[in-house]
């Protein structure tokens, strides 16, 4: 038996592609006819393309879009009064909740006056306009809320907790996916990456967006700014890792700001590649496996413990780039007149975390760090989808928002978002949907693929989580207890409903409790219809598409295993013993 022939045979039971029949989703209730929907099946998809989709007029049913910067009027009507309040003194010394926490709805009233105020008033003496603020994203890859100001008091993020300090911080920022490119595709387009078509993991047979529909950077140089996106380290291309075909010289004016002409306002992102894995030792501040907590659905094990310190001690490289980019702000002038926006592509890089849709795997923090000290520590809990940031974005730039973008803006007084949708598909090689709903208090989860499990065969995750290998062994042992073995078994329900307020792990499922049937059914309802007006995913994907994932993975099991010095068929005990070699010294 050759290479190929042991891996597909490795993964032939985790991970199946050929026993998948063809099921078109998204087929629209009100938006396409059943003769379009059976005519793409027999033919192609481009009957379904978004721009004929916008036409249908599925995007006139979400109120929201219509929504333009002006609505962010009360921000810039109060800044001018609160910024006397701030200037000189610490921030500390002023840390007014601005949100209910038993509401988690913020003084709307005060808020919305920030853009069109400061954007676009008048002097009454040279009836000159005054200066745009510049904004700033900074994007971290792979970050749960593990930071001192969220509340860890193992990690050392100075430079986080100060930007906190002088933020807006929100404790309920989710990501649509919790995987990189469809989460960054969504997010550079204020749209749900299942509504492009762009939801799959860094497709390789890309298509432009429709020409109906553009990133929002087209929006920023239409307005005049300079749009860049670079490296943390100033060094390079920051990352892009779109689904849809596009170049950086197509998106993007440069790298940095001082690029810039003198006086051009500019929209930046600077993108911290940590802590995404494989994690960094910190020699100055290491953090004590034996201190760690680790969340029930984990057992308690040096290898779990050593990752899981080694990933916060990932987190503080996170705060040391920070710094240095808040600092270069501050020299060359601009950390007043700057909007600073800090957040993660999603959740935390590990097991039952990155790529599903727990709340591990999508909470991330948010920051909005805004002029003269305004709203500065104070904290919000109110749902925001990170397709709302470029909405946010735009209002605060006194963009327009376009029509067809989904996101919400969060700071607006007309925003009262109920509900966050979040998606799970084919992640590299492993073929998998899932789609979940979640309100404040209760998450509902629907599995399309039940005769799979949680952790079918996946290249990244088999070689990258020492965790997950841990707990394959154990759970081939017997030695996981009941809330640890759900993930590894075999199966999975189709439906999941938690109670986020009582069980924030979400380890305990709902879906079968007569007491929550009401809950079930309302929140069933809800995905559905959304499904229904806005998930026009297919499935299965061309087959060049899903064999060149294959292959790739393939190719890249082989180089690891082959770096390791184990034969590609290596039982989960034999990586477990690399792995406590590689992570504990044990021989």
């Amino acid at each position: 038996m050759n290479e190929n022939q042991k891996f597909l045979e490795l993964t032939q039971s985790k991970n199946p592609f050929s026993d998948i029949d063809e099921v078109f989703f998204g087929n629209s209730i009100g938006i396409a006819k059943k003769e379009e929907i059976r005519e793409t099946k027999s033919h192609n998809d481009k009957a379904i393309e978004v721009p004929q989709i916008t036409k249908l007029g599925f995007l006139k049913k979400q109120q929201h879009l219509t929504t333009t910067g002006n609505d962010c009027s009360v921000f810039f009507n109060e800044l001018e009064r609160e910024s006397n309040i701030h200037e000189g003194s610490k921030p500390s010394e002023h840390l007014i909740p601005l949100f209910s926490k038993n509401s988690g709805n913020p003084n709307k009233e005060n808020i919305d006056d920030f853009v069109k105020v400061e954007n676009t008033r008048v002097t009454q003496k040279n009836k000159t306009e005054h200066k745009p603020y510049n904004i700033l994203w900074i994007v971290a890859d792979d970050l749960g809320k593990d930071l001192g100001c969220y509340g860890n008091k193992l990690v050392q993020t100075p430079n986080l907790d100060k930007l906190a300090s002088e933020s807006v911080l929100f404790e309920n920022l989710h990501t649509t996916t919790a995987v990189c490119s469809p989460s960054r595709s969504g997010l550079i387009t204020g749209m749900y990456p299942v509504t492009l078509r762009v939801h799959q993991h860094r497709t390789q047979f890309k298509r432009k967006l429709p020409d109906t529909i553009s990133p929002i950077t087209e929006n920023f140089k239409e307005a005049g700014y300079f749009v860049t996106n670079g490296g943390a380290d100033n060094k390079g291309i920051g990352k892009m890792d779109y689904n849809f075909e596009a170049t950086f010289q197509e998106m993007y004016d440069g790298t940095h700001w001082d690029e810039r002409a003198d006086g051009q306002p500019f929209f930046s992102q600077m993108q911290i590649f940590f802590p995404h894995r494989p994690f960094h030792r910190d020699s100055v501040n290491p953090i004590n496996p034996k201190e760690v907590k680790l969340p029930p659905y984990y057992p308690d094990h040096p290898i779990s413990r050593k990752d899981w310190a080694l990933y916060l001690e990932t987190v503080q490289y996170v705060d040391k780039q920070v710094g240095l980019i808040i600092d270069g702000l501050e020299a060359d002038g601009l950390l007043k007149n700057t909007i600073i926006f800090f957040f993660g592509d999603q959740g935390r890089p590990h097991v039952r975390a990155k790529q599903f849709l727990y709340d591990s795997g999508t909470n991330t923090p948010l920051m909005v760090r805004f002029p003269k000290g305004y709203k500065a520590g104070t904290v919000s809990n109110e749902l925001i989808s990170n397709i709302d940031i470029p909405a946010a974005t735009l209002a605060l730039a006194n963009i327009e928002l376009p029509l067809h973008m989904q996101g919400r803006n969060f700071i607006s007084e007309n925003n009262n978002r109920k509900y966050l949708y979040t998606m799970r598909d084919r992640r590299d090689e492993t073929v998998d949907r899932i789609r979940a709903v979640r309100s404040k208090k209760f998450k509902y989860i629907k599995n399309y693929y039940t005769e799979r499990p949680y952790t079918q065969f996946n290249t990244y995750k088999e070689t990258k989580y020492p965790t997950l290998i841990l707990m394959k062994v154990m759970y081939d042992e017997r030695t996981l207890d009941p809330i640890q073995s759900r993930f590894m078994d075999d199966f999975r329900p189709a439906e999941e409903l938690y109670d986020l307020d009582n069980d924030p792990f979400e380890i305990n499922n709902l879906a079968d409790n007569p007491y929550y049937r009401n809950e079930l059914l309302t929140h069933r309802k809800i995905l559905d219809e959304w499904v229904a007006n806005n998930d026009f995913g297919k499935y299965p994907e061309d087959s060049n598409e899903l064999r060149f994932a294959q292959n790739k993975a393939l190719d890249r099991y082989k180089k690891i295993m082959r770096q390791r010095n184990l034969p590609l068929n290596a039982t989960y005990e034999e990586q477990l013993q690399w792995w406590m070699k590689e992570l504990l010294g044990v021989k």
